[in-house]
Formats: C-alpha cells, sequence, structure tokens
C-alpha cells in the first residue's frame, strides 16, 4: 500500500521527467557504446534509484512493492538497460542478502548497495541450463573456512560492472534438485 501518496507522486513525476528528458535522449548512445554513459549513472545514484527498494535503515528508499511497480512503469518507457543497471541492486542483489544473509553481510553490502557504490549481478545461467536452477552444474566444495567454486556462467546482468556476484553452485553433488544448490556473495575482486 502506497504510504504516502503525495511523496510518491512526486517520485513518480520526476522519474519521468529524467526519462524523457535524460534516458530517453541517450538510448542511441548507450546501444552505440553498449553501456549506460558515466553521468547518466551518477544522475541515477544520487536520485537514490540503486536502493528503490532497499529499507531505510540501510539508505535505501523503502519503496513498498506498490510504489516500485510506479517507479518500474516509468522506466520501462525507455530501454530496459537503464533498468537493468540499478534493477539488479534492488532485486536480486540486495534482497538474497536481505532474507538470508548475516548481519555482518548486511552492514558491508547492502548501504553501498543502495548507493550505487558497487554494482551487482546474479550468475545462475550457464552454457547448458538457463534459468533451471537444478541443472545447474557449477560446484562449490567446502575448504576449510571457505568454498571453492568451479563453472561457468553466461548472460549475466551487470556482469562486466559488477563488483558483486550472487553465484548459484551445488553444494549436495547427491541432491540434483534445486534443494542441492545455495548461493554466494562473491566479491569481484576475488581471485580466480
Amino acid at each position: 500500500m502506497i504510504r504516502d501518496p503525495e511523496l510518491i507522486n512526486q517520485l513518480v513525476d520526476t522519474i519521468a521527467r529524467f526519462v524523457r528528458e535524460r534516458l530517453i535522449p541517450n538510448e542511441a548512445r548507450l546501444a552505440e557504446e553498449d553501456a549506460v554513459p558515466p553521468e547518466i549513472l551518477a544522475e541515477m545514484k544520487e536520485m537514490g534509484l540503486f536502493g528503490l527498494s532497499i529499507p531505510e535503515e540501510y539508505g535505501g528508499l523503502g519503496l513498498t512493492m506498490e510504489e516500485e511497480a510506479l517507479v518500474a512503469m516509468e522506466i520501462g518507457k525507455t530501454s530496459p538497460a537503464f533498468r537493468s543497471v540499478f534493477g539488479t541492486n534492488n532485486g536480486i542483489g540486495a534482497q538474497g542478502i536481505l532474507i538470508d544473509g548475516t548481519d555482518e553481510q548486511k552492514a558491508k553490502y547492502v548501504p553501498r548497495l543502495a548507493t550505487g557504490e558497487i554494482l551487482s549481478s546474479f550468475c545462475l545461467t550457464e552454457p547448458d541450463s538457463g534459468s533451471d536452477a537444478a541443472s545447474l552444474r557449477t560446484t562449490a566444495v567446502r575448504d576449510g573456512d571457505h568454498y571453492i567454486l568451479n563453472g561457468t556462467k553466461r548472460y549475466i546482468t551487470n556482469g562486466p560492472e559488477a563488483d558483486l556476484f550472487t553465484v548459484m553452485a551445488r553444494t549436495d553433488p547427491n541432491n540434483k534438485g534445486a534443494g542441492g544448490i545455495s548461493a554466494f556473495i562473491v566479491e569481484g575482486n576475488t581471485l580466480g
């Protein structure tokens, strides 16, 4: 449910103007450069787009699902690449950590995701499996206090630019279903 209709209307109007005046005119440049222009990215961060649905306690706007849908309808009037760059931080990048992460992981990553300081990515798709998690082949084997991940991922949103990856890997080779798979937070500068 919308908490403050006047405030959400102001936000939606601001985003609609941003789409009209900044994003649509830059669609050709986005396609040509195959990247969101840096100044547009900076404006998105300043507007709080990277933290739309991230709770306020972590520096996000804390929009409800309904409020976020209104924003998404405006962003949907331009190239989907513009939404992808910040949508992953709001969705799978932060939500997995918020739902199942430790307090330390939440404190370390979520505020930086909300501001766009770091970009996130979700790594499920593989050469021989699409969105069917049960068929993935990437493995994760415990080695002391860490895991060693082996596998290949493809079609990863924000992959080339991401600083933080949520990697899906099989931790239980005896369970061939989705229950044998775990999610791992992998920092982009991790060796390997």
